[in-house]
């Protein structure tokens, strides 16, 4: 393999792990602030229990989705230096906000959140995590919008061999852009929610005495992750028009055609599963129903096998453009040597790995845990 193949591969590993946890992180943050304002309005211990034991395994994923978060954006600069030599003065407006004003902020309000149990008003508390939500959907926002701009440039005039950002607007207007944010916040939804369901149902499966509190999470997690099927699916067909008239090669591909069968396949499978796994959830009638028990258990990554199927549609697609009818990939990358891309491919690889392993483990333990008895200061 040459540099150029090298680059890919090790730009798509990075990715495809940083969207895994991008996934779940934005999933589990919309339960848990769904949950703590249910809590701060009700005042039902349960309910802040539930925002604890959530909150936790939501702190987990989002502290080992920075690492590779980081790694990306250094990668868009060492490897891809023709992508910012040719497009910077666009593609790094919407990265910029994302780092000063999304991640920064969610960071600083997660900490507050994080360290504000039982030291802050329940309202000024509660407010924490709504900015914490907002921001990371804000995040999403901007890098759907940069994101878009390599589907299909917009907002720009060349001058001098490089592109200069003519319209900022056109670039939130863009066809590419307008359905795709909406279908990646769906799948983020249904994934939180697939995510939550699992875990309840492998509790009902092991006969936990926290009936109540795992009834609550399931029916929370069921009715976000309709709500985020139904989203998923309708703005993933909407896209169809803009892509087939601005990339009309894009879905024709064997390899896109055969990804695009699964994701759909997959989708239509929670979208109508679902209202279906309402009608068990009474809490007698689910705890006996243990075949949908370890069926949901069982589902829990397929929401992450379709979005990375997605993904792959949407990035793999557009070759050999790195900026579609502007930039190739093979123009974007920079000269390496292939061996030190190779080396440096291999360390991230692996750390990834640890990365995801520390995740599972982590994420399984606490989740096999449970619940604490009581609602006490701290995360």
């Amino acid at each position: 393999m040459d540099s150029i193949d090298l680059a890919r591969l090790q730009f798509a590993t990075t990715t495809s792990f940083h969207f895994l946890f991008v996934l779940l992180t934005l999933g589990l943050v919309t339960m848990v602030t769904i949950t703590q304002t249910r809590y701060a309005l009700r005042g039902h211990e349960v309910l802040g229990r539930m925002t604890r034991f959530w909150g936790r395994l939501y702190v987990v994923n989002y502290a080992l989705g920075i690492v590779t978060g980081i790694v990306m954006e250094f990668q868009f600069g060492l490897n891809w230096s023709g992508l910012s030599t040719y497009a910077g003065d666009i593609f790094g407006a919407p990265l910029a906000i994302e780092t000063l004003v999304a991640f920064f902020l969610e960071s600083t309000f997660l900490g507050l959140w994080i360290f504000g149990w039982g030291r802050m008003n329940k309202w000024l508390h509660l407010a924490t995590i709504w900015i914490v939500m907002l921001t990371a959907y804000a995040s999403a926002f901007w890098i759907m919008a940069a994101n878009s701009f390599l589907q299909n440039p917009v907002g720009y005039r060349e001058e001098g061999g490089v592109l200069r950002l003519a319209e900022f607007g056109a670039l939130l207007t863009n066809p590419l852009f307008v359905n795709a944010l909406p279908h990646v916040l769906g799948a983020a939804l249904l994934t939180g929610g697939v995510f939550v369901v699992g875990v309840s149902a492998h509790h009902f499966l092991r006969r936990s005495d926290e009936v109540d509190f795992f009834a609550r999470s399931m029916r929370t997690g069921v009715v976000v992750s309709t709500a985020g099927a139904l989203v998923t699916v309708a703005f993933g067909v909407a896209q169809f028009p803009a892509v087939t008239r601005l990339q009309p090669d894009k879905l024709g591909t064997p390899a896109t055609g055969s990804a695009l069968g699964f994701m759909i396949m997959i989708g239509y499978f929670y979208f109508f599963a679902a209202p279906f796994a309402l009608l068990f959830l009474p809490r007698l009638r689910i705890a006996r129903a243990r075949w949908l028990l370890r069926l949901m258990v069982w589902a829990i990554p397929l929401p992450f096998l379709a979005a990375i199927l997605g993904w792959l549609v949407r990035e793999i697609g557009r070759q050999p453009w790195l900026i579609y009818g502007k930039l190739t990939t093979a123009d974007a990358a920079t000269s390496l040597d292939p061996v030190h891309v190779a080396v440096s491919f291999v360390a991230f690889l692996l750390l990834f790995a640890a990365l995801a392993v520390a995740d599972w483990t982590l994420l399984s333990r606490l989740a096999r845990r449970g619940p604490e008895p009581s609602v006490t200061p701290g995360v």
